[in-house]
């Protein structure tokens, strides 16, 4: 599969994990808007090199599993389970609560980018998420495991990454009020993105039978 359409596929894989409120969009929103765009981007920067670790790590798992394919089915089987468990409470279930504002304490360029760093080493989400997307693109055969093609799709995940953490920074301002920032319509939002991965894990779960 060409290197530029990895690339694509893990920019574009990143921005939909990296789309819903969380603990590293909001902060670098925060901190940009306190403490001016320079410093929001260099926590971005902070955070995407962590992940660029965090997504080889997982492309790697990924690649051990593909050589077991009875590890593949259980894991397959489980993840459907726990994501239909997942949209059925973002949709039906979850309620609005208000979110815990965040006040950034440090002030340098530099600690701004280590703070990046920490908040996404501690944040292991993308680590499973990845894991088990690569698998999928792999079962898809959008996806293979040489090296070249793992470094592409961990740079196009780094990138997507950026790419939201950035757009958050840039359009905090204008969206913060709008309807469609509220907890409710996000919990929406991340229902609809795990219902769509329970419905492609189902397919390939239902090809493999």
């Amino acid at each position: 599969m060409n290197i530029t359409f990895i690339f694509i596929l893990g920019l574009f894989i990143a921005l939909i994990g990296v789309i819903p409120p969380g603990l590293l969009n909001m902060t670098a929103a925060k901190i940009s808007l306190k403490e001016g765009h320079a410093r929001g981007i260099m926590f971005s920067i902070g955070v995407c090199v962590v992940v660029l670790l965090q997504t080889y790590a997982a492309a790697v798992f990924a690649r051990y599993l593909s050589r077991h394919l009875e590890v593949v089915d259980i894991l397959q089987r489980v993840a459907f389970v726990i994501f239909v468990l997942v949209t059925i409470y973002f949709l039906l279930i979850a309620k609005t609560n208000p979110q815990q504002q965040i006040k950034p304490q440090m002030r340098s360029k530099h600690s701004r980018f280590f703070q990046g760093m920490l908040l996404s080493a501690i944040n292991v989400f993308p680590i499973p998420y990845q894991a088990y997307m690569t698998i999928t693109l792999a079962s898809f055969g959008w996806m293979s495991f040489e090296q070249t093609r793992i470094i592409s799709y961990v740079a196009g995940a780094a990138m997507g990454t950026f790419v939201m953490l950035y757009m958050y920074i840039f359009f905090f301002d204008k969206i913060k009020g709008k309807s469609f920032t509220s907890q409710k319509n996000m919990n929406y939002v991340i229902g609809g993105i795990t219902g769509v991965i329970s419905i492609i894990t189902l397919i390939n779960i239902i090809k493999e039978l």
